[in-house]
């Protein structure tokens, strides 16, 4: 048996030989991170310095938009040095932290979106007892509860993760991936899988139950209520439902490549699809918010006019 201290190093073996090619892809990778950078430090700018923004609302997607900060700062840097690299390599200690970031982001993306549900059910269910209900310090112990609860979960599968020993250092990905880094085990993993089911059920199941809940009373009080109701719920709803397809769409993609042969795809195709949730969501939510909101919107332009 081939101790994991052997394995200094994880190889990749997803990038393509593209020759100078590889610079083009360089410069159109940086262009979208860079594109991601600004979109949601613009918006997160916007909501800090303007006070009529200080709202629940708009705190939960300042919250939001920070984790999308967060999880490409897991992935672009490093996606930009492979690019350019000849040799595919990773470090094993920043594989598991590269793990780590990209798994509490997407925990965190979910549990921020379930999050805003709730707060859209009570401004258009309990409009009157809206401000009573969410407090800013029910808003900041819910945030807080938010981040605490995604990172403290995974950090128990990492540690069960690091105690593995591993029999190869072959990764046929583009990033780390914490289920292609436990299939390289050659030690049990019975405790690994248990856990690995109960955490991908934490995750889902945790967000879901407040998601189903906050839109089944939203839909019960557009269809008995008036035409002002309806109007207000489908501008203020929109960007999060926009925005919890596209994620869901994204992460189920992903699991699918994980867990299922899917040779038969073309490669290009299998790339472009674990890329998806990583990439396309960043950019995806501060546009769409951005678009969709009226207070956001105007307080750009007013930000942007500052500026200049």
């Amino acid at each position: 048996m081939v101790n994991s201290s052997q394995f200094p190093y994880f190889l990749l073996t997803a990038y393509l030989d593209m020759g100078y090619l590889k610079y083009f892809c360089f410069v159109i990778v940086l262009l979208l991170y860079i594109g991601i950078v600004v979109a949601n430090a613009l918006l997160i700018v916007t909501i800090c310095m303007k006070s009529s923004l200080h709202e629940p609302m708009y705190v939960f997607l300042c919250s939001l938009l920070v984790n999308e900060l967060y999880g490409s700062a897991g992935l672009f840097p490093f996606l930009l040095l492979q690019i350019t690299s000849d040799t595919h390599t990773v470090s094993r200690s920043m594989c598991f932290l590269q793990i780590y970031c990209l798994h509490t982001y997407a925990s965190v993306e979910f549990c921020n979106l379930a999050v805003m549900s709730y707060d859209r059910y009570l401004a258009i269910c309990c409009p009157l007892h809206y401000k009573a209900r969410l407090t800013s310090n029910k808003v900041a112990l819910l945030i807080a509860l938010t981040w605490l609860y995604s990172f403290l979960k995974f950090l128990i599968t990492l540690c069960l993760n690091l105690r593995l020993t591993l029999c190869g250092n072959i990764i046929d990905r583009l990033y780390c991936h914490n289920y292609y880094v436990v299939k390289l085990a050659c030690s049990d993993t019975t405790v690994n899988n248990i856990y690995g089911l109960f955490g991908t059920f934490l995750t889902v199941l945790v967000p879901l139950i407040p998601i189903l809940f906050s839109y089944s009373k939203i839909l019960r009080v557009c269809l008995v209520g008036s035409k002002e109701t309806r109007q207000k719920a489908v501008s203020t709803c929109t960007p999060h439902i926009a925005s919890l397809i596209n994620f869901s769409f994204g992460c189920c993609f992903e699991i699918f490549q994980s867990r299922f042969n899917m040779s038969s795809v073309p490669r290009i195709l299998r790339i472009v699809v674990s890329l998806y949730f990583l990439t396309i969501q960043p950019l995806f939510n501060p546009i769409i918010y951005g678009l969709r909101l009226s207070k956001i919107r105007q307080m750009c332009r007013n930000v942007l006019v500052c500026k200049k």
